[in-house]
């Protein structure tokens, strides 16, 4: 299992800010990407809407208010993961999806339950340092210009104590030195006159095929192993304040002046950012409006009148409490509170309940919503409404290749029946069954692709059955393709 990272600075579709969107509108964003779950929908913008309220109020009595945290009941593919996703991305918040079965008990092998705060504020510092890095892109921008200007005209403490037998650099395609100005050669150019015209031929790109050589930083960390409250990922931080000079290391190359402008820009921009205002908005971010979503809790319930096959199952639980309760994580970038980070918790439940949890964890998740598996006419607007639809995607794939691909109603509506048909016949998988579906009817197409290009391509309902009815019929083969 690993910890799935979601980037969640993206512009809100609608651009509505979130203190501007009502419950009802923030459903309303839910439904361009998620078919139905209404209940799950209402649930999780309410909380979201709460959580603006709360930081209305007044700080006492804000900070009194715990996050409604959701625990969320339905079968796999039905939606529950897109639905937390999106609302982050909707809220610009941090957000972490991680499967609560990969930690383990405090005292055995494997990740504790902190780690997810430590990532959590990893994803709002890379946040923040995307906000601050746009900020000061075009301070940023002039600097690098200056440095490359540098490069290109040396000034004369680089050419050496004296000038004498200096001629200008090589402009492209002429000379050297400025005899289209009518100069002598052996003349001696003014350094800025010079700099200001490699300056503009540099802004229109004439210069971008040259060649420079500028300096580079390696960091190199080595790989150690040790078992520590913070983490593995504290022991090279650690090294690296100790011991500075061992793991950052310099090393000159040449590239193109194109390249060089993007490199120089980076190192710049990160010189103008104040990494400790980034860790404090960092931390400030995660602790305001953080959201974890908690998969698989179902795998840590316990069965069997509470025990299990893992014994460290249960101390999963216990471990979860004061995080989702409300604790202080120690991280690189400081203390880090859960008091008001909003947990979403997910898990199918077919063979244990959500009353197998812990009654102390029972209490964290407030809010119960059930979502229910996808019918036949589900997987028809799955496929054509949302505006990231699997039919438009493979369209807008395929048009990459000139050819121009088209699905009728009955084509859609005969891969809906096909859907539900599998995944009644095998596992059922929900809406990820469709991806299967559409990769194994479009297989021949995407092969052939680029050698159709400026053709016409409609899959109807016909193609679609001539195409997938043996494989749905034979089970034994269903089960291993699709």
């Amino acid at each position: 299992m690993s910890t799935i990272i979601e980037k969640t600075n993206e512009p809100v579709p609608s651009g509505l800010h979130l203190e501007d969107m009502a419950p009802r509108q923030i459903v309303a964003e839910l439904d361009k990407y998620v078919v139905g779950q209404r209940a799950a929908k209402r649930a999780v913008a309410i909380a979201l809407r709460n959580r603006w309220r709360r930081q209305q109020l007044d700080p006492a009595l804000a900070e009194e208010i715990a996050p409604k945290n959701i625990l969320m009941i339905g079968p796999t593919g039905v939606g529950k993961t897109e639905i937390s996703r999106r609302l982050a991305r909707l809220a610009r918040a941090p957000f972490l999806k991680v499967e609560a079965s990969k930690f383990t008990e405090v005292g055995y092998v494997g990740r504790d339950v902190e780690s997810m705060v430590r990532d959590l504020t990893e994803i709002a510092v890379g946040m923040v340092k995307e906000e601050k890095r746009e900020s000061v892109l075009e301070a940023a921008r002039q600097r690098a210009e200056d440095r490359l200007l540098e490069l290109l005209v040396p000034s004369t403490s680089r050419l050496g104590s004296s000038m004498v037998g200096y001629s200008a650099p090589t402009e492209p395609g002429g000379e050297e030195g400025d005899e289209e100005a009518g100069e002598p050669r052996e003349a001696v150019p003014s350094l800025q006159a010079t700099r200001e015209k490699f300056r503009a031929k540099l802004r229109t790109g004439q210069l971008d095929e040259r060649t420079v050589e500028v300096e580079l930083e390696e960091s190199s960390f080595p790989s150690l192993e040790m078992f520590t409250p913070q983490g593995v990922e504290e022991v090279g931080i650690n090294l690296k304040d100790m011991l500075p000079g061992m793991f950052n290391r310099r090393r000159r190359q040449k590239v193109t002046v194109a390249d060089a402008r993007e490199i120089l820009t980076q190192q710049e921009a990160e010189k103008l950012i104040d990494r400790q205002q980034v860790a404090r908005e960092a931390r400030e971010r995660v602790e305001q409006g953080g959201i974890i979503f908690l998969d698989e809790i179902d795998k840590v319930a316990g069965r069997e009148g509470g025990r299990g096959p893992d014994v460290s199952r249960e101390g999963v639980q216990r471990d979860l409490l004061p995080i989702v309760e409300g604790t202080t994580v120690s991280t690189k970038y400081g203390m880090v509170r859960t008091d008001h980070v909003l947990f979403f918790a997910a898990g199918a439940f077919h063979v244990s309940k959500p009353s197998d949890l812990i009654p102390e964890l029972q209490g964290r998740f407030p809010i119960r919503v059930e979502l229910h598996a996808l019918s036949e006419e589900d997987f028809v607007r799955i496929l054509t409404e949302p505006e990231t639809a699997l039919t438009k995607q493979y369209a807008a794939l395929l048009s990459t290749e000139g050819l121009r691909l088209e699905f009728t109603r009955d084509a859609v509506a005969e891969v809906a029946r096909l859907a539900v048909e599998v995944n009644a016949g095998t596992e059922n998988i929900g809406a990820r069954r469709l991806a299967t579906l559409m990769e194994r009817l479009l297989d021949e197409v995407s092969f052939e692709a680029p050698d159709m290009a400026g053709m016409d391509f409609t899959v109807d309902g016909e193609y679609v059955r001539r195409t997938l009815a043996d494989i749905v019929q034979d089970h034994d083969l269903s089960r291993y393709v699709l």
